[in-house]
Parts: structure tokens; sequence; C-alpha cells
């Protein structure tokens, strides 16, 4: 009986060991291989002190992909070329905020609480950004966006930068491109109430125009639709009706192109334009022939560099993705080398020493251009006009703030 019972211990023990390794292959599992979110990275030790952890918060699914996986390839870039500050490895930690308002506050809570990231780079779309601000505020972990372009991102948190130009100013830009190089006197709207963004975009591009042309009457009729909608008719109806001479409608790129083609199709030839947003493939597979002539807002352009920097980006850039750089993939990778150079010249990964320096930004020769940082965390700096033309999108001018004065 003895023997018995300490075979039975034996088998016991055995079948326990079994178990328990079973149990930490799977969490090993959990955690190999380069999938791109946060969940690849949780092997790395936080207390290991020779990794210092930034996070990234993209849409990399949803409506707003496109932008989010352009985003992610140019911090990617900055991160391959400059892997290393302080004499410690840089770690990117990527977490899919979907574009939504919800899963963009749940990834930045586990970037600061579990992932101990020093700063954050994100977010394409204001909104997203915006959901954002109070969690990096209140844990003071310095955020800052590639694409956000609603005022309010940066707005009283002073651990909220950008380096891209802000809406009042991008508003302004394709007002004066309306009025000026279109020859519009009267503006019709078509808004995605849906999106901080357009919203935000909208009322400064009426201000600007009104202000422009000096006629409080200038804009002669407004519409709305909500993100993902799929007939326009209605709107086109109501707004074409009023005979403008230019359609401004900012919204998503797969919205923006639709909206378009419908256009076209009911015999509405009045020029439709828009905002940074419109700068993704999606643009023109979606709209096709229809979206011949169409004109935005962007941060940069291939066609143009706008310095040495950006040379190097463009020709790295088309080596590893086999394709013309775009403006999302240019800010990103300024976001991160912005980063960077805060933390070098902190001489320190403290957030907060970070976010001191990030604060003094000023002159930063990055990719789309010189970037200065104000008091608000916004950059200053100039606006490309892109247009599409033979299925492509090709740069028409240049804007400097000091044009628009």
């Amino acid at each position: 009986m003895k023997k018995r019972g300490i075979g039975i211990l034996l088998s016991v023990l055995l079948i326990l060991g079994f178990l328990a390794g079973c149990a930490n292959n799977g969490a090993n599992n959990g955690n190999t291989g380069n999938n791109g979110n946060a969940e690849s990275n949780e092997a790395t030790s936080e207390d290991s002190g020779d990794v210092i952890k930034i996070g990234v918060f993209e849409p990399m699914t949803g409506p707003d992909a496109a932008g989010g996986q352009m985003t992610y390839e140019g911090i990617e870039m900055a991160n391959k070329e400059v892997s290393e500050v302080l004499g410690k490895k840089v770690e990117l930690v990527l977490v899919d905020n979907k574009g939504e308002k919800a899963e963009s506050s749940n990834a930045v809570s586990r970037l600061v609480e579990k992932e101990k990231v020093v700063a954050i780079i994100g977010s394409y779309g204001s909104s997203n950004s915006m959901a954002a601000g109070d969690i990096v505020k209140t844990a003071q972990v310095p955020a800052v966006g590639c694409s956000p372009t609603n005022p309010l991102v940066t707005a009283g948190n002073d651990y909220y930068f950008r380096v891209c130009f802000i809406d009042p100013f991008q508003g302004t830009v394709m007002a004066n491109y309306a009025a000026k190089d279109l020859g519009a006197k009267k503006a019709a709207m078509i808004t995605d109430v849906q999106s901080d963004y357009a919203v935000g975009l909208s009322k400064f591009f009426t201000d600007a125009f009104k202000k422009i042309t000096g006629d409080d009457n200038s804009i002669v009729a407004t519409a709305n639709y909500n993100s993902g909608d799929k007939d326009f008719s209605a709107q086109l109806t109501s707004v074409s009706g009023s005979n403008p001479d230019v359609i401004f409608a900012p919204g998503n790129p797969q919205d923006g192109a639709l909206l378009i083609k419908q256009a076209r199709d009911m015999g509405i030839d009045t020029p439709i334009i828009g905002g940074d947003t419109w700068e993704a493939p999606e643009f023109i597979s979606t709209g096709g022939p229809a979206v011949e002539d169409a004109a935005f807002s962007s941060h940069f352009t291939a066609e143009s560099p706008v310095n040495e920097t950006s040379e190097k980006f463009m020709e790295a850039y088309r080596a590893q993705y086999n394709k013309e750089a775009n403006a999302f993939a240019a800010l990103g990778y300024d976001a991160y080398m912005v980063i960077i150079d805060s933390i070098e010249k902190a001489g320190s990964a403290d957030s907060n020493a970070i976010r001191d320096q990030l604060a003094k930004v000023s002159d930063f020769v990055g990719v789309t251009g010189t970037i200065t940082l104000d008091e608000n965390g916004d950059a200053t700096k100039d606006a490309i006009i892109n247009q599409v033309k033979d299925g492509q999108f090709k740069y028409l001018t240049t804007i400097h703030p000091s044009d628009l004065k």
C-alpha cells in the first residue's frame, strides 16, 4: 500500500507539472511574433533598465485604418533608423484604437498603466486624440499627435503636442484656395457631423471664406451626414440648388470619394474640395475618374521635398515600401524623431523631462518641414495643396502662414 501511495503521488505531481508547462507555453505564445499590437511587447521586462518604451495608438482597423497604417509605416521607419537613445533600445508598443473614441481611451490607458511607456504617439483622427487627452494629462505622460488637426486636441493640455498644422490654418488655406484660385464667391458645405475634425474644419473654412469675400452670406447652403453613409443624394440635391461656386466637404476619404462620385453621376460639376484626410489610396480607388481634379490640403508632397531630410526619407520609404511617401507616413516619422530628440536633450527618459523638452521644440528640421511648437504645443508650418491628376495625387502649391496675413 505504501508503494502504491507513492506511485499515485508521483503521477499526480507529473500531471500538475505538465499542466503548468502547457499554461506557460500558452501565455508565451500570446506574446511572440511581430503582429503590430501591444501583446507582442509584454515579454520585455519593464524593470530591465535597458529599454525605453514609446507607445503608439493608431487605427489599424476600422474606417480610418488607411490613415493609421500609413502613419505607422513612418513611425516604424523612424524607429529602424534611430533604434537607440541614451544607450538604450527604443521599443514601439502599438495598440489599435480602431478609430473609435472608447477604444482610444482604452488604448492609452493600457499604454500608460500596463506598458509603462514614457511617451505616446497618436492619433490619426482628432476625436481619437481628444479621447486620450485627459488620460495623458493625469498620468503626466506626453503625447505627440501626427495629424490630429482640431485645436481642442492640445487646448488646455500641457502634455499634448503635435507636429501638424491645425484646422484654423487649414480651413483658411482652403478658403483662400476656393476664393482666389477657383474664383468662388459662393460656397456650400457638406459636413460629417460625427467627426470633430470635419465639424471644426467646416467652421474655420466658413469663417475664413466670409472674411475673404467680405460677404456674410457667402455660405449659401449647408448639409450634414454621418460617417459611413452611402447615399448623399439628398445633401447634394439640397446644396446644388443654391448654385454654389464650390462645395467644401471635409470627411474621411471613402465618404468623400463616394460623395463626389454621386455628385458627378447626378450631373453636378461644381468643384468639390476637402481636407488632409483625403490623401489616402481609398479616395482614388473609391472615386475613380470622378475625383479627378479634386483638391485638398496636405502636410507633405513627395514631388517637392522641402529639405535634405525630406529627400532621404523619400528614398528610404521608396526602397522599403516600393511606393511614394505620403503625408501621414511623413508626419509619423517626424513625431517619433521629435520625441527622440527631446529625450536626447533632456538626457533622461523621464516622462516629465521629455514633456519639458517638447515644450521647447524650435526649428526642428523634419521631413514635413521646419517644426516649431507654439505655446499650445501646435506646429507652425507650411501647408501643401494637392490635387488628383491622372489618377494620382499631384502637388499643386505651397501655402506659407505669412501668405494668409
